[in-house]
């Protein structure tokens, strides 16, 4: 290697231990550009290799919103945890898929299964959400699904915690048992362990999951995340704040148990609000409008990182702690949100520590262009992402890698740089190479469409995957390296 290439490495290198530092402003001040600083372009490259194309999909009703009119919906990628190597995808149309030997195949169809209540066609969030595979799954056979009903569930079926007034659709939990876990298609029986009311057809329940991080006997073992949204409502209510409602919640429950109202579930005594008076001892951390992706770093202290969707203006990713308070929906972020005034956020005041809210360790706004309405789509919303610790790729090692659904660009920030209690750490965009053609290309590029919808995935190895629903597709990143000069 030469001098000159040393040189500019480690002038690289050297700027991943700079973090943003926000401009100094008077308490209760209006922003015009909440967050100034932009993604610093980096000379990362990322090459993806196309890794699968799922079939096409409808969902059901027939959609109304265009955002809706996808190929195919998939959520996420991972890896059944029974060492068999097997992948598992899902479709928020109802379809889960496994891939065995490097054939995908249906699995089981959740949709279907639920028919007609089920519904996927309503708001973006609505189907089959998420799969999560027990860690033990390859001797009890269990996994958890969620998705979304509507149509007679919302009169015959009740939900087991509070739900919002007017409730729409239902969130609906369920636990699956395998007959024989190592089957190509799913036998056995099924229960329903938790449903939740929401007053809208968005910001439901978006993700379920364990800490893969955690081992038998950790006191977090075995138990359920649930990323529950505000349901749309929490822009003009204080339901995220609302320690006696699901809602706005990421919550904590032990399938195993039973302890909780409906002896479905049971909830951890860990859980940092059990002992308290009027509050659900489910909930983990609230304050939250869309809590869209979590995902915990495999390395270091296996922090978790969770990606929220802003209303007003910021994409943001906190390092979450049980008991942790995000803001919502008198913060947005770092900034002071208003319901009277949804046009503006606001600096925080001079006393704002004694309300013991939890900022985000990364985030950035919307810059919309000149003349466009606060209250309109932006264009913009937060994917959370991963934070590879595999070992084939050397230079992504120890980056938390997300991105932006809708306009699918894709950055990455140092794990070891997102610190709470410190300034925003800085975001960087990678290059992005096609394998196939050797180009450098975009998201929508490789799309095929401007709204990527994009997602992340990870196998057993702690590979990356990027998903669009906007042609069913799937990429796993295989190269990783520094092209300076390109």
């Amino acid at each position: 290697m030469t001098v000159k290439p040393l040189r500019t490495l480690a002038a690289a290198l050297l700027v991943t231990v700079l973090v943003t530092t926000p401009a100094v402003a008077e308490p209760d001040v209006p922003l015009d550009d909440p967050i100034p600083e932009k993604p610093t372009p980096s000379a990362l490259t990322l090459t993806l290799e196309e890794f699968a194309q799922f079939p096409k999909t409808e969902p059901v009703p027939a959609p109304t919103d265009q955002r809706l009119v996808r190929w195919a919906r998939i959520n996420y990628l991972g890896q059944v945890p029974d060492r068999s190597g097997r992948l598992f995808v899902n479709d928020l149309n109802g379809t889960l898929y496994l891939r065995d030997k490097g054939v995908w195949q249906e699995y089981l169809n959740v949709g279907a299964t639920f028919a007609p209540d089920f519904i996927s066609g309503r708001g973006l969030g609505s189907g089959f959400g998420f799969v999560a595979f027990h860690p033990e799954f390859a001797k009890n056979g269990k996994f958890y699904t969620v998705h979304t009903e509507a149509g007679a569930a919302l009169t015959t079926k009740t939900p087991d915690l509070t739900p919002q007034p007017n409730s729409v659709v239902h969130g609906v939990i369920d636990e699956w048992t395998a007959t024989d876990p190592k089957a190509a298609t799913f036998q056995g029986t099924r229960r329903e362990i938790l449903r939740l009311g929401f007053g809208t057809n968005i910001h439901g329940i978006q993700q379920i999951d364990f800490n893969p991080t955690a081992r038998r006997h950790d006191p977090d073992y075995g138990l359920l995340y649930v990323a529950a949204g505000d349901g749309g409502r929490g822009v003009s209510t204080t339901y995220p704040q609302d320690l006696g409602l699901p809602q706005g919640k990421v919550l904590r429950i032990d399938p195993a148990g039973t302890n909780s109202a409906n002896g479905k579930y049971g909830i951890p005594a860990a859980n940092p609000f059990v002992s308290r008076p009027g509050a659900l001892g489910e909930i983990y951390a609230y304050g939250m409008r869309d809590p869209h992706r979590f995902s915990w770093d495999p390395g270091g202290s296996n922090r978790m990182f969770l990606g929220h969707i802003g209303e007003h203006a910021i994409e943001a990713i906190y390092d979450v702690r049980a008991g942790d308070n995000f803001g919502w929906s008198v913060r947005e972020g770092s900034f002071v949100f208003k319901k009277e005034d949804r046009c503006k956020l606001y600096t925080l005041p001079a006393d704002d520590a004694q309300y013991g809210y939890t900022y985000p360790v990364a985030a950035y706004d919307h810059d919309p262009p000149p003349g466009h309405s606060c209250t309109a789509d932006s264009g913009h919303a937060v994917v959370g992402g991963l934070v590879y610790r595999g070992w084939r790729l050397p230079f992504l090692y120890g980056k938390y890698v997300f991105g932006d659904i809708v306009d699918g660009r894709i950055w990455f920030t140092y794990a070891s740089r997102m610190r709470r209690g410190q300034d925003r750490a800085v975001m960087y965009e990678p290059k992005l190479r096609d394998k196939a053609t050797g180009q450098l290309v975009t998201m929508k590029d490789l799309a095929g469409h401007n709204r990527v919808d994009l997602r992340f995935g990870r196998d057993g190895n702690g590979e990356l995957y990027v998903l669009s629903k906007a042609n069913g597709k799937i990429w796993k990143i295989t190269g990783a390296r520094w092209e300076f000069g390109s």
